[in-house]
């Protein structure tokens, strides 16, 4: 029974990823419309509402093309090994009170571990490709995913001290206890959180993996169909995880008003920052490339610990 309710739960789970991340995209580029004063999709479906569903149908039918010098085995398990870490770190995201996947004492130990795995399918898809500019596109790309990570994870250390358990579960309900969400003790961790957690995703302003007008779309330029769906499905559900452990850590997971049930909650929290990302992405310029690098080892990552030296003295402290 405990298998068939993992398989269960892992087949809700992924049809619910497709499904948000479909819709996901249909709502960035309808609030990027918005906010730039031209119509976002409008054509197929009421209000374009099967636009991407278009999109999606179209690259499944697509070609699959393999370059004739690409390293064959590597090129095929690349976007496989980009999508599968960000699918199964959803294991351990506590939902509400009672649905969670797993509930890990090391739950958010194994999140950073698992997610770090998507770094070796950008890799392997660059270089297996046999394209220079892909090559260069996934050099690029693991550089800043590793240097943002470190900031990322010194950001989350702060509520692990204050809370003093690596449980997602735990997390929220110390929140609950003391009446407050982490956001405000752990601002200036949040700040780091958010700026990291964009650098990670490759999002704008930090899509420079990705950056067409000088990398030719970088490490998946020789990918088609549907194997370069899996590179972009694997982004939009990391961003749809990031999301979730940002509302995990700093703004209460599931708690709220009691009007509305703790899920609901939890998705209007997670669908709050997916919205901050998108407005980025129609407001801000690309950044260049040594000043994010710069920005990362300079100043994030020295703030991030100062905010551990704080919390550690509070924590002492307080007792």
């Amino acid at each position: 029974m405990d298998l068939l309710t993992m398989i269960l739960y892992a087949v809700i789970i992924l049809g619910a990823l497709l499904g948000a991340v479909t819709y996901a995209i249909l709502f960035e580029r309808k609030v990027i419309g918005y906010m730039q004063l031209r119509p976002g999709p409008n054509r197929h479906g009421p209000w374009g509402l099967f636009q991407t569903i278009a999109d999606v149908m179209k690259l499944l039918m697509k070609e699959d093309i393999i370059p004739t010098a690409a390293d064959k085995k590597i090129f095929i398990i690349a976007p496989v090994l980009a999508f599968v870490p960000s699918f199964a770190i959803f294991a351990t995201i506590a939902w509400s009170e009672n649905i969670v996947g797993a509930d890990l004492n090391i739950g958010v130990l194994y999140f950073i571990g698992i997610s770090s795995i998507t770094t070796l399918g950008v890799l392997m898809g660059g270089w297996s490709s046999n394209n220079k500019y892909s090559l260069l596109g996934a050099i690029r790309g693991v550089a800043q995913v590793i240097s943002y990570e470190i900031p990322l994870v010194l950001s989350i250390i702060g509520v692990v001290i204050l809370v003093g358990s690596l449980n997602f579960r735990e997390i929220v309900l110390y929140q609950e206890s003391i009446g407050m969400w982490l956001i405000i003790p752990q601002f200036l961790a949040f700040i780091v959180y958010m700026i990291s957690a964009i650098a990670e995703l490759n999002r704008s302003p930090f899509d420079l993996p990705e950056a067409e007008s000088e990398l030719v779309s970088g490490y998946h330029t020789e990918y088609s169909g549907f194997r370069f769906a899996f590179f972009m499905l694997a982004e939009y559900v990391y961003a749809i995880a990031i999301s979730a452990l940002a509302t995990t850590l700093f703004l209460g997971g599931w708690l709220g008003p009691a009007f509305l049930p703790g899920i609901l909650w939890f998705l209007l929290k997670m669908c709050f920052f997916m919205f901050f990302w998108f407005w980025l992405r129609a407001t801000l310029p690309r950044a260049r490339v040594d000043h994010l690098m710069g920005f990362g080892w300079k100043v994030l990552i020295p703030l991030a610990l100062l905010n551990i030296v704080i919390t550690a003295i509070i924590k002492v402290w307080m007792g």
